[in-house]
């Protein structure tokens, strides 16, 4: 049995990272499905094949951590040690004899060790940069991973624009229509919107300017 994990929503400063994992017999079915990684794929395409590899899994695990837990978590641990946490998790509800793993740290090989190190059972692992475009299997998480985030992503859209009615964007500091969105929300309410990383710099760099723009004011 072998096992694919992957995370989606690393980086963005709205919304969850959601880590999936995979297990499977065989890869032939996701190679005859064109399984690919999730970023090379449309909308569309990724909720077609999220519903194959349900389908031809053996078993699946989604672990979705919610903005707030992520802020609280890393107020004692780095963001690589959620990630290594997340991943040890999932591997452990999977119980595969081999786990293919894409890696969150610059260093592969201590990724795999880190993972390792924190496991009761001792699966081989095949720690890799870009593993989710390398093996079908990891492919596979990254879909489910992402479709995953993006379902929550619209639901906490769909909660806030009853406040704020205007897009939420992707959630990620670069997407201007993020950013516009907390900006309208943080001049409006004061503060930031339910389901922001507090700990991210984008988040920071907001409330320091609304502080600043109310001291002036004062």
């Amino acid at each position: 049995m072998i096992c694919g994990v992957d995370e989606a929503g690393r980086g963005p400063v709205l919304g969850p990272l959601v880590v999936a994992g995979v297990k499977i017999k065989s890869e032939d079915e996701l190679i005859k499905n064109r399984v690919k990684d999730s970023k090379k794929l449309s909308p569309k395409r990724r909720n077609i094949l999220e519903k194959i590899i349900k389908s031809i899994a053996i078993d699946y695990e989604i672990l979705v951590i919610s903005a707030s837990d992520i802020d609280d978590m890393r107020r004692v641990m780095t963001l690589n040690e959620i990630e290594v946490n997340a991943f040890r998790k999932v591997i452990k509800k999977l119980k595969a004899e081999i786990c293919y793993v894409d890696s969150a740290d610059v260093n592969d090989e201590r990724f795999k060790q880190d993972i390792l190190s924190g496991l009761n059972i001792k699966p081989e692992i095949i720690s890799k940069h870009k593993a989710d475009d390398i093996y079908p299997i990891v492919s596979a998480a990254s879909i489910l991973a992402k479709t995953r985030r993006d379902e929550e992503v619209i639901k906490i859209e769909q909660k806030l624009r009853k406040k704020l009615n205007i897009p939420l964007g992707s959630g990620y500091p670069a997407d201007v229509v993020t950013q516009r969105f907390l900006k309208k929300w943080v001049d409006k309410f004061g503060n930031l919107p339910p389901h922001t990383r507090k700990s991210w710099k984008t988040a920071k760099n907001l409330i320091n300017k609304k502080n600043l723009k109310s001291l002036d004011d004062y």
